[in-house]
């Protein structure tokens, strides 16, 4: 299998898994519902964020989508630039888990506002008759997976806090794959980037 195929493979089979539990808990569970999967450590708990991975709020959600969206058309040239140039290929697959990540918040953004009604109190409906909860690009990010493993004296959870979903661990994985075993391979796209602006320029 081709170095394209297999990218492109690891890019769908990413936003396969990530988009089928979000709708799944979007059609099961009512915002703040949760359940324990493996004792209390590890729960499904689910929340929606308009912001960036582990629901950081910076900045304003249209800007935002519209970055995410610029963000993946840009990755996916840098993949296939990777490609003609045959980098490695774990360096491809790695910098594609960043772009499914990337992808699959972007498509909550863009239509789970108006597919889904709100889920305050109940649970949600697909393709609600009244119309879905927000228009384009205001959609809300679906996350569900929480990691409490250490709380304090008051039960309060101090470490692992944020709750997060398939598209946040593919992009997280990735960043840390990179800064592992790739560091050489960025920096060498960075550099090549940088001569290539300052030879544009002369």
């Amino acid at each position: 299998m081709s170095i394209t195929k297999k990218s492109i493979l690891l890019i769908f089979l990413v936003l396969f898994v990530d988009q089928a539990l979000k709708i799944y808990i979007k059609l099961h569970f009512a915002l703040g519902d949760h359940v324990n999967v493996f004792g209390s450590w590890f729960q499904i708990f689910f929340i929606e964020n308009n912001g960036m991975a582990f629901g950081m709020e910076l900045i304003g959600k249209l800007f935002l989508t519209l970055f995410r969206i610029i963000a993946v058309g840009a990755l996916a040239y840098y993949i296939h630039n990777l490609i003609n140039k045959q980098a490695k290929t774990g360096y491809i697959l790695t910098i594609s888990l960043v772009l499914a990540g990337a992808a699959g918040n972007i498509i909550d953004s863009l239509f789970y506002g108006l597919i889904f009604d709100d889920s305050y109190g109940h649970v949600a409906s697909f393709l609600p008759d009244g119309g879905g909860y927000a228009s384009l690009f205001y959609g809300k990010v679906v996350d569900m997976l929480y990691f409490p493993l250490i709380h304090n004296a008051a039960g309060e959870t101090i470490f692992f806090s944020p709750v997060f979903n398939i598209a946040d661990s593919a992009i997280s994985v990735a960043v840390g794959i990179i800064l592992l075993f790739y560091r050489k391979e960025l920096n060498s796209s960075l550099e090549s980037k940088k001569d290539n602006h300052v030879q544009s320029t002369e």
